[in-house]
């Protein structure tokens, strides 16, 4: 199985052709439908040698859909053993559920929503990170730590902005611990708030 990855968040059409060309290294250059000719026969052959294709898109979401439209017309003249992946925010989901993207939503043959991560897996997460970096658990106090896994909301990214902005916080005071104080300090920077508890204007 080869899957070239497009993760790069300009995703225009031609762009995603350049990058699909460097995957298959092929020379990218002339306009795109010498470049989608190009690709199409990469697919044939890659289909004759016995392999299957699976180009993987990733912020999916981000990608104009007039682009996915473009993909999917390439993609017809694929073989039928090839497969796209697109993984996006929920956003993505909402775009294809539209009626203009009928043609797009009714190629769908598998999808799923991954739920949020569970507390236990963000404090392993956190404290695997801790070791990754040599830095002792007890790096953030046990009040701190449940504070941030509640406040990440099983989600990676968000749990990794947390720590990295509390630990910050505690170079500024200039301490080894983090405490609530110091998480806190971050849970009350305008953007970690809700909607609901921005004051009015």
């Amino acid at each position: 199985m080869i899957t070239p990855v497009v993760n790069r968040t300009l995703h225009t059409y031609h762009n995603t052709l350049r990058i699909l060309c460097q995957a298959f290294q092929i020379e990218f250059e002339g306009h795109d439908h010498r470049c989608e000719r190009l690709l199409v026969q990469e697919a044939f052959r890659i289909h004759r040698a016995g392999q299957m294709l699976v180009p993987v898109i990733d912020d999916a979401h981000l990608m104009p859909a007039d682009c996915l439209r473009k993909l999917r017309l390439l993609c017809e003249d694929f073989p039928r053993s090839h497969n796209l992946v697109l993984i996006g925010q929920p956003p993505l989901l909402q775009s294809l559920s539209l009626t203009v993207n009928e043609e797009i939503r009714s190629r769908i043959t598998y999808s799923v929503v991954l739920p949020r991560l569970s507390p236990e897996t963000i404090e392993a997460f956190i404290l695997g990170q801790l070791d990754h970096a040599g830095l002792g658990h007890n790096t953030f106090t046990p009040e701190a730590l449940a504070l941030i896994v509640r406040s990440g909301e099983g989600l990676l990214r968000r749990t990794r902005n947390l720590c990295l902005s509390s630990l910050i916080e505690a170079v500024r005071d200039q301490t080894r611990i983090v405490d609530l104080k110091q998480v806190n300090r971050v849970l009350i920077q305008p953007h970690w708030r809700k909607d609901c508890d921005q004051p009015i204007a």
